[in-house]
């Protein structure tokens, strides 16, 4: 029947999977559209390990696989590989998909199918077909391994400090539930049994580690209307505050007014002390007195100006 099919008519049949016309499941298609001339009952093979729909696979499309497998591995044929790449596309997205569940929001979905297009690609090259493995199980292996190997080759921080930070919050972790309280450095050390030297130069390492971009949406993902970035709750210095500089001017106005409600002689030590910068001994020789005595009348003023702020709701 079907797998007696002819290399010319496998080639004639798959001419439809592609973009633009594949049976569906096959080759991702809006929801609905359906081949004219594709059969009816072709669904995408079963991938292990993958999300996929349980739909039952056409001999068809095995067989018409099988002959594309047979032309590339006996003849290295160039367009038997490349159906054979759109063939087994969707489980580069569906391996995409799995690791960048545990990959921060910056990371993006599309960035991640390139990368395992080369893992697919490298595996169809590697991939033999006499063994007892089916190629979607291999094929997975080598995606996500071609992923990762690329998360890596860009991530400016070497793997041993990434390594020294899991161990590091590991320890952290079993010491707060241990001890019900925030561990100390000296603690941690005991529990890693390295030298506090040594975990204080691996806080130094990872110093580097936790880097935000600044563009980077908080709380929620790109999509959410109204997300607030990290730039977006830095502080200007250079600015100034509204509410700073009005609260600091009516805090000068009602010290300004209490001090006026001060006698002459204590609010003569508060102007020389806190305004000219004077000594206690300096404004005892202006003022004929001893230094003791202009620090009782210092400490009397202050009292007196503390509970008319106090007062003010200052």
């Amino acid at each position: 029947m079907t797998t007696t099919m002819t290399t010319d008519a496998a080639a004639t049949w798959l001419t439809h999977v592609g973009p633009d016309a594949a049976p569906a499941g096959v080759v991702p298609q809006p929801r609905g559209a359906v081949a004219a001339d594709a059969p009816t009952e072709v669904a995408a093979p079963v991938v292990p390990d993958v999300p996929t729909q349980r739909t039952p696979v056409s001999d068809e499309v095995v067989a018409a696989v099988a002959l594309l497998w047979v032309e590339f591995k006996q003849k290295a044929c160039r367009t038997s590989r490349e159906k054979l790449i759109l063939h087994y596309a969707p489980l580069v997205a569906a391996v995409a998909g799995r690791v960048g569940m545990r990959l921060p929001s910056t990371v993006e979905h599309a960035d991640l199918v390139s990368y395992g297009m080369f893992g697919l690609i490298d595996a169809i090259e590697k991939y033999e077909t006499d063994r007892a493995v089916k190629f979607e199980s291999y094929a997975s292996a080598r995606i996500r391994g071609a992923i990762i190997d690329e998360l890596r080759a860009m991530d400016w921080v070497p793997r041993s400090v990434r390594t020294k930070a899991r161990t590091v919050d590991r320890a952290y972790a079993e010491l707060e539930a241990t001890l019900h309280r925030a561990p100390t450095e000296a603690e941690i050390a005991r529990h890693l049994q390295i030298p506090l030297a040594e975990l204080r130069g691996v806080y130094s390492q990872l110093s580097s580690v936790n880097i935000a971009a600044l563009d980077e949406l908080l709380g929620g993902g790109e999509d959410r209307a109204g997300g607030v970035s990290l730039v977006d709750t830095l502080g200007d210095e250079r600015t100034q505050d509204p509410a700073g500089s009005l609260e600091d001017a009516e805090t000068s106005f009602l010290l300004a007014r209490a001090i006026e409600q001060l006698g002459e002689r204590e609010r003569m030590v508060v102007v020389m002390y806190y305004y000219e910068g004077m000594t206690l001994a300096e404004i005892g020789r202006v003022l004929g007195v001893t230094e003791s005595r202009i620090s009782q009348m210092h400490t009397a003023a202050m009292l007196r100006l503390r509970g008319r702020l106090t007062a003010a709701g200052v």
